[in-house]
């Protein structure tokens, strides 16, 4: 999030958070004019359960994580079960009075003594998950009193002409608040290298899916997906067809894999783009749709066969016009945390207004750009931004886009991960193939993968 900050120019109120506010900072008594919420009977059941049985251990450690205790005494022995208990080894009152001595802290928690009072506080470790979820609910609520005094903090600290940027700063602390997320410390690369093993043993298994399917099969077998923390480009000059391909993403992710997708569109209406997606779904030209003569029984059957089918679809339009960065973050906040979502698709980058002076249209769209990606990466999810190209392929005989192409700002080739050059197909170049006979998009893009290859 600071990473957001420092992009709109806050970097005084970053150093305050930093200096004055940490993860650990949630059981900091000094922050709190009175005892903070907590619960020492429940934390004690939640680890006598855990060192009663292995499978309270597995199912407790899904629910919290270390800084949900609020005693040190009751984190250190913790985490002295989970490590027992990841290398696969018995994690009992004995292990881990081992474990607690070898590293020196034995005697900080109490002994092998209090490691038996733990077990006896619970007759059963049937209920640890009971017990868990009111250690968790606490940990929530002193969360919520630490992100208030950030927020005041912001306030108290913020310029005037600020108060959009803190705003923002404002949701996003509630945002992850919320979602029960905390700011990561660095990893080591063994952990990272595991992460990225166990990824893609879940792939080969068909228990994790790669990415969100663009419904064409070159684009997918290059970029497996779009995956979540990317940021997508889809560029091109006007009416080559980078807005139907936006589309087409939305509906492949949302009709037919129901995964949430929403479309922020700046450019059509919502009446225009439902047209698009009927047209697509359907194989009834546009044309039609737009004429009322043309539409005979057949076709009204065929459109309410569809929109039977589109009940079920996850897919949301916005067109508000004049919308702000801002507007589009709190809205994607929202929809992540009430329906899980799984794409973005904003049409497009030029059209997007940040509501305030800025010094040049240029560093305007390149904040737009960054504070996309940064945005991508805090929701893990594909954000698919449009974008269009200056007169450059125009000026070439094969009339095929550059990356330097892109217009108004040279950063929106450094956030990207993936750029697709969308143009109109000429002898020289290949379509893609299409997954579906149905797709309305008839251009060619060049996929250019910036970061992933």
């Amino acid at each position: 999030m600071c990473d957001l900050f420092r992009s709109m120019g806050l970097t005084h109120i970053i150093e305050l958070m930093a200096d004055g506010f940490s993860e650990n900072d949630v059981n900091d008594t000094s922050l709190f004019d009175r005892t903070p919420p907590h619960d020492d009977a429940a934390e004690m059941a939640t680890l006598g359960g855990m060192l009663m049985s292995k499978d309270a251990i597995g199912e407790v450690s899904q629910m919290i994580e270390v800084s949900d205790f609020y005693e040190p005494k009751h984190q250190t022995i913790y985490e002295a079960i989970i490590n027992k208990f990841a290398a696969s080894e018995p994690a009992d009152a004995v292990t881990v009075a081992n474990a607690l001595n070898d590293s020196g802290e034995l005697d900080k928690v109490g002994g092998i003594d209090y490691l038996h009072s733990l077990i006896a506080s619970v007759p059963t470790a049937a209920n640890a998950t009971y017990y868990a979820e009111i250690v968790h609910q606490r940990a929530l609520l002193r969360r919520v009193i630490v992100s208030g005094t950030k927020i005041a903090q912001l306030g108290y600290n913020a310029e005037g002409s600020q108060a959009q940027d803190v705003i923002n700063m404002a949701q996003a602390e509630v945002y992850e608040m919320s979602t029960g997320r905390v700011h990561q410390d660095y990893a080591s690369v063994q952990s990272a290298v595991s992460d990225a093993l166990e990824q893609i043993d879940s792939i080969q298994k068909g228990e994790l899916q790669p990415g969100v399917p663009t419904g064409f099969r070159e684009i997918d077998d290059v970029t497996k997906g779009l995956q979540p923390g990317q940021m997508i480009v889809v560029a091109g000059r006007p009416a080559m067809g980078k807005s139907t391909l936006g589309v087409d993403f939305a509906r492949s992710a949302a009709i037919h894999n129901h995964d949430t997708t929403i479309i922020f569109s700046l450019e059509m209406s919502k009446v225009e783009l439902a047209q698009r997606i009927i047209s697509a779904e359907t194989s009834i030209p546009l044309a039609a749709l737009r004429n009322p003569d043309d539409i005979d029984p057949n076709r009204w059957n065929t459109l309410n066969n569809f929109y039977s089918k589109l009940n079920d679809a996850p897919l949301f339009i916005d067109d508000s016009p004049n919308m702000s960065l801002m507007e589009i973050r709190a809205k994607c906040r929202r929809l992540k945390q009430t329906n899980d979502l799984k794409l973005v698709v904003i049409d497009y980058l030029q059209l997007m207004t940040s509501g305030k002076r800025v010094e040049s249209r240029q560093q305007e769209v390149s904040d737009f750009s960054r504070a996309l990606k940064l945005l991508a990466k805090e929701l893990e999810v594909p954000v698919v931004a449009l974008s269009q190209l200056n007169r450059g392929p125009e000026m070439r005989n094969d009339k095929k886009p550059q990356l330097s192409d892109l217009r108004e700002s040279g950063s929106i080739e450094q956030d990207a991960d993936v750029v697709f050059l969308v143009h109109a197909p000429t002898s020289t170049t290949k379509r893609i193939a299409q997954a579906r006979p149905t797709s309305s998009w008839r251009s060619t893009a060049m996929v250019l993968p910036t970061r992933s290859a």
